[in-house]
């Protein structure tokens, strides 16, 4: 499955227990959450629009990183 890297500006486990909210909201998604360099890894079929669309659901600044 692909892998995408994305920055998440989280500041704290809230931010990263939202993250993990809409992400297991979409499914089909594992995932790992970086925090201390506000990172996260998704291993996926979506596309990459689809997982971004999805984070920025969070409310928080997200950049698409790139393939991982």
């Amino acid at each position: 499955m692909p892998k995408h890297e994305f920055s998440v500006d989280m500041t704290c486990e809230g931010c990263a227990e939202a993250v993990s909210r809409v992400l297991n909201k979409l499914g089909g998604v594992e995932f790992n959450i970086d925090l201390p360099n506000k990172k996260v890894c998704i291993e996926s079929e979506h596309s990459s629009d689809t997982l971004l669309a999805t984070l920025n659901k969070t409310g928080k600044a997200v950049s698409y990183l790139g393939p991982k």
